[in-house]
């Protein structure tokens, strides 16, 4: 259903976004559905008899999938039911692959971000042009912000929906820029005038972390390419680490390495490590999730959300993943799986919806949910929204278009050992990103 993280793994165990107060409670919503919970459309024809099976991951604090189990319990269209099913995250692939292949695989499910490309090579996913055609015709597409579902058509049709996003952002602790006696940066110059004056004060200016499992600084590396407006792929989809633009982005990282604004220990940081060096006081600025305050359980308004910097070719840029839902062909009837992903994504809308509740753990890709009071009272969600989500791209960038091979590259170790190299500042930037186009080139082959 996501990733934060390399593909498949820190979101589903990421906190609560906005905290989960009241989120034990039914969401109001299945009082409005019609008989048994669902609301198909009016226009459904009489459906077969069957069940739905509906698989999902653990998400945040575990409160959206105990909301989502009373749902989906009481879920009836016509002669459809619904079964819930909570897929752990450590074999989440393989437990899909192998049901998949056996034929006892869900009719719906969330995933992480590439998934549905991966299973649609094999034949495996409902292409969803009919669903975002209803879509369209009810509203519910016009609803999206720009940008979010292009990602998901394929030359074969849309693999999959988005329901929420996850950013990479960049962070600022005020007290510190404060005592370093800098102003909040707006460009590269001034990031690295910032980043020096921190490193006169013991503090870092670029927070990271690439140790085993930690997926932040390989995160932040590419982040800072498509700031430049760079990207690890051309606009075909094939590898491109060595662009100019990235390597121009990377030798301004060792310009950073250099003037001491990275911790070399945390080359071996995970994640809690990289937030617990934030509430720490250690960290100045850096990028990371939109979620740090509540990942770092620091809320006392030290910590704000930067604008987007301008790149030295007036680019501005950073990497964007989307939390999808998928059909699959293995359902008791299409036009049933259709009218079940209409329904469970309003779950996701209105003043009693998941996001409403606080339970998501990730940022909404709906304008009419943006605009939820829960969303607009956190300043720091509605500058990530306004100002870094217009700019956000995938990992496919330059291209458009995600793709499979994209979990194999996030989620691989080619990424994490450059990230490891660039950290040790023993490389040149030219040197490091060919043994990076190697490891990817090698993997997507």
């Amino acid at each position: 259903m996501t990733p934060s993280s390399s593909a498949t793994q820190s979101a589903f165990s990421r906190r609560a976004f906005f905290g989960a107060a009241g989120a034990a409670t039914l969401l109001p919503l299945l009082a409005a559905c019609a008989a048994g919970g669902a609301t198909p459309s009016s226009t459904s024809t009489k459906l077969p008899t069957g069940v739905l099976k509906y698989w999902d991951s653990i998400l945040g604090t575990g409160a959206y999938n105990d909301l989502s189990k009373t749902l989906l319990a009481n879920y009836k269209d016509g002669g459809l039911t619904a079964n819930y099913q909570i897929i752990p995250a450590a074999n989440l692939f393989q437990t899909f692959q192998a049901s998949i292949a056996a034929g006892t695989g869900p009719a719906v499910s969330g995933g992480y971000a590439f998934q549905a490309f991966q299973f649609a090579n094999e034949g495996a996913i409902a292409y969803a042009d009919d669903l975002y055609k209803r879509m369209k015709a009810n509203g519910m597409l016009a609803d999206y912000f720009d940008g979010v579902t292009a990602p998901f058509k394929t030359d074969k049709g849309y693999v999959a929906v988005p329901w929420g996003m996850d950013m990479r952002v960049m962070w600022y602790r005020k007290s510190l820029l404060e005592k370093a006696g800098v102003d909040v940066p707006t460009d590269w110059d001034s990031f690295l005038t910032a980043g020096k004056a921190l490193a006169k004060i013991g503090a870092f200016g670029w927070g990271t972390a690439a140790g085993p499992g930690a997926s932040y600084g390989g995160h932040a590396l590419v982040s800072l390419m498509i700031n430049n407006g760079g990207g690890l792929f051309d606009e075909d989809g094939k590898p491109d680490a060595t662009y100019s633009r990235n390597v121009e982005a990377m030798e301004f990282f060792l310009e950073m390495v250099g003037a001491g604004m990275v911790d070399p220990a945390s080359v071996s940081y995970s994640s809690q490590n990289l937030y617990d060096s934030w509430k720490g006081g250690k960290v100045g600025m850096g990028i990371v999730n939109a979620t740090l305050t509540a990942e770092a359980g620091d809320t006392q308004d030290d910590l704000a959300v930067m604008s987007p910097l301008k790149g030295p070719h007036g680019t501005k840029g950073t990497l964007q993943y989307l939390k999808n839902f998928m059909m699959y062909t293995n359902t008791p009837s299409q036009r049933g799986s259709e009218d079940f992903m209409i329904w469970w994504l309003k779950q996701f809308k209105g003043e009693n919806g998941f996001f409403a509740k606080g339970v998501t753990g990730s940022l909404p890709v709906m304008k009419s949910v943006a605009k939820l009071d829960v969303i607009q009272k956190d300043k720091n969600v509605v500058k990530v929204l306004d100002e870094w989500q217009p700019v956000g791209k995938g990992y496919s960038a330059r291209g458009t278009t995600l793709f499979g091979g994209l979990a194999s590259v996030d989620a691989g170790t080619a990424i994490n050992q450059f990230t490891q190299t660039m950290i040790g500042g023993k490389t040149t930037a030219k040197d490091a990103l060919k043994t990076l186009q190697d490891g990817i080139t090698s993997v997507l082959s």
